[in-house]
């Protein structure tokens, strides 16, 4: 496991409304990692503060280990660009 993904801010299953204040204090706070392993579900609310924190700290905001459902529910959204996704070992500017 790299130092980022051991340092990373590990997203829970349900990414929903609820989740989105805790995870804005952890960007706020400076967490430019996030581990998507777990990811089940994504709402709305955290779609939005992933791509603001994208936005705002730029190569430096990365996600890790995306499961599935998380690839597919940006992928879906046409968001991967914009939250940096990377995807089958290409980097997404």
């Amino acid at each position: 496991m790299s130092d980022a993904a051991e340092s990373a801010v590990k997203l829970p299953a349900h990414c929903t409304t609820t989740v989105a204040a805790g995870l804005h204090a952890s960007l706020l706070a400076g967490a430019l990692t996030l581990d998507a392993s777990e990811v089940e579900s994504v709402g709305q609310a955290v779609l939005q503060l992933l791509v603001a924190a994208r936005a705002e700290a730029g190569a430096d905001f990365t996600i890790v280990d995306p499961s599935p459902a998380f690839v597919d529910r940006i992928t879906n959204c046409r968001l991967a660009e914009a939250v940096g996704l990377i995807i089958e070992g290409e980097s997404v500017p």
